[in-house]
């Protein structure tokens, strides 16, 4: 199901357009009475500008025809001209901010449902599913989908509306002449059928390309230390050059295409105007009417080329709409049951049996894994790179779902609790600290205004965090660059360490969390550990075998497997293999 869902990602799967409309509209739905009142503005808006004509032929035949009143009549021509502009002023104004509205609210919605469907997805689809390309359905293409009913497909009704509302008075005014006009209509409507197919084809590139292009520069973008570092700049920008130059291309395709069919419909309106003229002489039809009838001609064919422009944008939502429902279709691998239950407190016995994992189908990570940590214990995990250590706690979490087996806290299983209540309960401290934007006290409570500034002082007091703090200009007011770029790796751990403590986990994880940094404070970070272990259970991953000696229990695992398993002093006495270990990083210090 995963491998069908990823597919999608890519644009594989073609919705039909009558299931594409019909989820849209249910995210339009809601405005209904905001739509239906724009379109009767629309309606009101149309009627009037096909009156605006008549105004001009009222004109003509009075200055064709002079009386006493002539003066009187053109003043209230003038009058219900200027009144007919301002009417058509006001609504136009009104039908622009009521669809304008309607869209902006269907964005936010939408935007927040495809955000939320991207927060529940699992790591493993994050892993294969390119940052950009979702950044771009998130921003792009869910106002891309608003536009085709808030705005894209009531003025298609519109500019229909005027179309026969307008040839309705042409044949009015002269039926010959309207009989002849209709040779050219299906000229027109010919051309953009053509139009439109070869349109669609340019779109669907362009989205790709564009989705590209975004994918690249998220990903390049966030290494550009690495870039710069192995001397790549030269690479990355022939490989940019590449991307840009196939987007540029299909853009000028675009370009053609629009270059081509918008004269070619200019040729068609001239060549219709000529022919209305010729015919007119020939059926000697009044000046009022041949000044009418030429004013109608201009209001026919600008909807005609409008909707033509109008395609465009209903070939772009239609793709967009395309790879956003597709991005909405993925389901998230990792689920709550129907029944999982909301857990307020864990003891922290942890335990894992006859447990089977894999990446990969039949790639087993972990085979056959058992083991019981008792609550309040620390329990650390070493192992080559590979040996499925970080596996372990990713599956405790459930970033992942195990194959076979059980994985039980506190005697439950943990797919019977819901993962909001398992992961609140887990405080994780990863090698990598990600940092967001903002202030220290902001990456220490996650924005979470429950915390006083009181509990984060002494939650960083606790971890040995105020220690750099304190030091700074602006203490925790102090600013955070993106991905906490001006802070050491060390500085970044710390805060890591206070941000978990804060919100009080019954389970503690740390991943290689003292890789990385410098003597000074590795010992301020093995002070926190000592701390940090009479908070709760403790798992423990790491190389460095000084920070695991005071562990409750050591797993050592090789290829998936449990090789050993005891304290420091007992697996030594074993001359296993992690008393290799040991004595490979003693003789290296």
């Amino acid at each position: 199901m995963a491998a069908e869902d990823l597919d999608k990602l890519k644009g594989d799967k073609k919705i039909p357009a009558k299931v594409m409309l019909k989820r849209t509209w249910s995210y339009v739905k809601p405005e209904w009475p905001s739509l239906l009142l724009a379109m009767l503005l629309v309606i009101l808006g149309v009627v009037i500008d096909i009156a605006f004509p008549l105004f001009m032929k009222q004109l003509t035949d009075t200055l064709n025809t002079p009386t006493s009143e002539t003066l009187k009549i053109i003043l209230m021509i003038t009058i219900g001209y200027f009144g007919a502009s301002l009417i058509f002023g006001v609504i136009s104004y009104f039908e622009a901010m009521i669809l304008q509205k309607a869209g902006q609210r269907v964005v936010e919605k939408l935007r927040m449902e495809v955000f939320d469907h991207i927060l529940h997805m699992s790591q493993n689809q994050f892993n294969e599913m390119p940052v950009g390309s979702l950044v771009t359905r998130v921003v792009s293409y869910t106002s891309s989908l608003s536009e085709l009913f808030t705005s894209i497909l009531v003025n298609l009704v519109k500019n229909v509306l005027e179309i026969v509302g307008v040839y309705a008075m042409m044949f009015f005014i002269s039926w010959k002449l309207s009989l002849v006009m209709l040779g050219f209509v299906a000229v027109v409507f010919a051309v953009s059928l053509i139009f439109r197919k070869v349109i669609h084809k340019i779109f669907t590139q362009e989205r790709k390309y564009i989705s590209d292009l975004n994918t690249f520069l998220n990903e390049n973008l966030s290494g550009m230390k690495i870039i710069q570092i192995f001397n790549q700049e030269k690479r990355k920008h022939k490989e940019f050059d590449k991307k840009n130059n196939d987007l540029r291309r299909v853009r000028y395709k675009v370009l053609v295409a629009f270059g081509i069919y918008r004269p070619l419909i200019s040729f068609i309106y001239f060549a219709a105007v000529a022919t209305t003229f010729s015919f007119a002489l020939q059926l000697i039809i009044g000046a009022g009417e041949v000044v009418a009838f030429y004013l109608y001609l201009s209001k026919f064919f600008n909807p005609i080329q409008t909707i033509a422009d109008q395609l465009n944008g209903i070939q772009r939502a239609v793709t967009a709409s395309e790879r956003l429902f597709n991005l909405m279709d993925v389901k998230p691998d990792v689920l709550d049951q129907p029944d999982a239950l909301e857990i307020d407190h864990f003891e922290g016995k942890i335990e894992f049996k006859n447990v089977w994992f894999a990446y990969k189908e039949e790639e087993w990570i972990l085979k056959d894994v058992s083991f019981t940590i008792n609550p309040r214990e620390t329990c650390a995990f070493v192992g080559a790179t590979g040996a499925g250590k970080t596996t372990i706690l990713g599956l405790i979490v459930r970033n992942y779902e195990i194959q076979k087996g059980q994985i039980l806290i506190d005697g439950m299983d943990i797919k019977k609790i819901k993962i909001k209540s398992l992961r609140r309960a887990i405080g994780q401290m990863l090698q990598d600290v990600f940092l967001f934007s903002g202030t220290i006290k902001n990456n220490i409570t996650l924005r979470d205004d429950r915390f006083t500034q009181e509990e984060i002082e002494e939650t960083c007091r606790y971890v040995n965090a105020d220690k750099f703090i304190e030091k700074l200009e602006h203490k925790y007011d102090e600013e955070v660059i993106e991905r906490g770029e001006n802070y050491s790796q060390g500085q970044r751990q710390l805060l890591s360490f206070a941000r978990t403590v804060i919100h009080k986990p019954q389970i503690l994880i740390l991943d290689e969390a003292t890789a990385n940094i410098d003597t000074e404070t590795e010992v301020l970070i093995q002070d926190s550990l000592e701390k940090i272990k009479n908070i709760g259970t403790m798992l423990i991953v790491a190389h460095r075998l000084s920070t695991v000696q005071k562990a409750d229990q050591i797993i050592v695992l090789q290829n998936g497997e449990i090789a050993e398993r005891g304290t420091h002093q007992q697996l030594l006495k074993n001359h296993g293999y992690y008393y290799k270990l040991y004595k490979l990083q003693f003789e290296e210090r």
